[in-house]
């Protein structure tokens, strides 16, 4: 973490009015670190910078900036915070390599995760309860396998890949954890309800953000943070996503940033379906195991092969003839009935027994469809 003063002068780079990160790189590119910025006259500036920019850049801090520096030295001397310029030892590699890294990083939680090897897992806020299921049992195998889950701790997929990826270390010390890239300060949980998760994670993991103390919930932060997320990982596998869903905006950044693409298929009559098909015939990995992964990345674990393997619970005969006839589509009762040639009574006892035991989930319409 740079010194109080160094600190002083990232913030103010970073704050000042009409400075971009594309900006903020030139002028670093020009006069090295910040102080040499502020040292500088208005043609030296005027060289690199519009003159609006210049003048801003020459301008005394307003008030505001003090009361964000004081509040950012304080909450970096608590234990577990840290901030992370472009210039220190700590910064992500991996995020080195992308066009646009954040000038300055926001970390909560342990710091070695991120220099080490990891997987984006990423979908659908509106998940199924089969894709919570895939997210998290994926994520729990590649942590085992000492991948860092990144996700961005939204509802849905994110939480279940977070919860997977802490779920390992659980297991074995050597495990890759997880990592939060969020939307707003690092001193704001968003939403409220994974205000548990955030506070494991911040023990466990790293919660992860480009954007100042203070900032709230704003949704332009939310896609823009995405090209984070890819940009930590070796590759990006979205588990579920609708085809206008924000995780495919992290396919995309991925794409360009020259990550590997994973994708889970689904069901052609699920809508959460339609993004990964959509990336699959778009060339990402088509993927129905954690193994499937680490083949690909050339990142085998015996580890991750015991995780990946799943055992189903024993079952009664007629249960595995209605798990059998159940299928992976949605289908209605009378359907069912039909296939396993059941009267109702007999069929609905099976079915309550499959859903107790998270072998099936009830859709809308009265539908039932069969996890995996």
């Amino acid at each position: 973490m740079p010194a109080p003063d160094d600190l002083a002068s990232w913030l103010r780079l970073e704050q000042t009015p009409g400075v971009g990160p594309d900006t903020a790189r030139k002028l670093l590119g020009a006069f090295g670190l910040p102080e040499n910025i502020f040292a500088a006259n208005f043609p030296a500036l005027q060289q690199v910078v519009p003159e609006r920019i210049a003048h801003a850049l020459l301008a005394l801090p307003a008030e505001n900036l003090r009361a964000l520096i004081d509040a950012t030295h304080k909450w970096a001397a608590q234990t577990g915070n840290h901030v992370l310029t472009l210039a220190d030892a700590d910064y992500p590699p991996a995020l080195l390599e992308i066009s646009d890294p954040p000038i300055l990083l926001y970390a909560k939680g342990r710091l070695d995760l991120l220099s080490r090897p990891a997987l984006a897992v990423v979908g659908s806020r509106n998940a199924t309860t089969q894709g919570i299921v895939n997210a998290e049992k994926f994520s729990e195998a590649l942590s085992l396998a000492g991948l860092s889950i990144v996700s961005g701790m939204a509802l849905g997929i994110d939480t279940a890949a977070h919860r997977g990826g802490l779920l390992a270390v659980t297991q074995t010390p050597h495990a890759g954890s997880t990592i939060a890239v969020i939307g707003t300060g690092a001193d704001i949980v968003y939403p409220a309800r994974n205000r548990a998760l955030a506070h494991q994670i911040a023990e466990a993991g790293c919660i992860l953000s480009e954007y100042p103390l203070g900032m709230p919930a704003i949704a332009a932060n939310f896609p823009r943070r995405n090209r984070i997320i890819s940009g930590l990982a070796r590759g990006v596998l979205v588990v579920e996503a609708a085809l206008q869903s924000g995780s495919l905006i992290t396919a995309r950044m991925a794409a360009e940033q020259g990550r590997d693409m994973f994708a889970i298929p689904g069901s052609i009559h699920s809508p959460l379906s339609k993004g990964c098909h959509l990336l699959i015939k778009q060339g990402a990995k088509l993927v129905e195991t954690a193994q499937d992964i680490l083949e690909e990345l050339q990142y085998a674990s015996p580890a991750a092969n015991a995780a990946s393997k799943s055992i189903a619970p024993a079952l009664d005969a007629q249960a595995q003839q209605v798990l059998q006839a159940l299928g992976f589509d949605p289908v209605d009762a009378d359907t069912l009935a039909a296939r396993c040639q059941l009267d109702m009574a007999t069929l609905h006892a099976q079915l309550l027994a499959l859903e107790l035991s998270d072998q099936l989930e009830i859709l809308p319409g009265a539908l039932y469809r069969r996890l995996d």
